[in-house]
């Protein structure tokens, strides 16, 4: 299954509604830990999926969200 890393990102001023879009959503994400800048000052926000492809990747989050969110390939590497 293919891996995708998910970069959202808001303005200050949206951090409420970035989080409130989620009430009443159903998402495997809803209410799992992910990694979050918006309490250091960088209202950005990461999920690594597993999603057959972009746009299932993108359905895992509510509209306003995914909206504003990147979808990157990725894969897992050994450093050396």
């Amino acid at each position: 299954m293919p891996r995708f890393l998910l970069q959202h990102r808001h303005e200050p001023h949206e951090c409420g509604v970035a989080y409130a879009a989620w009430k009443g959503f159903t998402s495997p994400l809803r209410h799992a830990a992910t990694l979050a800048s918006c309490l250091e000052g960088g209202h950005e926000i990461w999920w690594e999926v597993e999603a057959g492809d972009h746009g299932a990747a993108l359905a895992l989050l509510p509209p306003f969200v995914a909206r504003r969110t990147t979808v990157l390939p990725v894969s897992k590497v050994v450093i050396p």
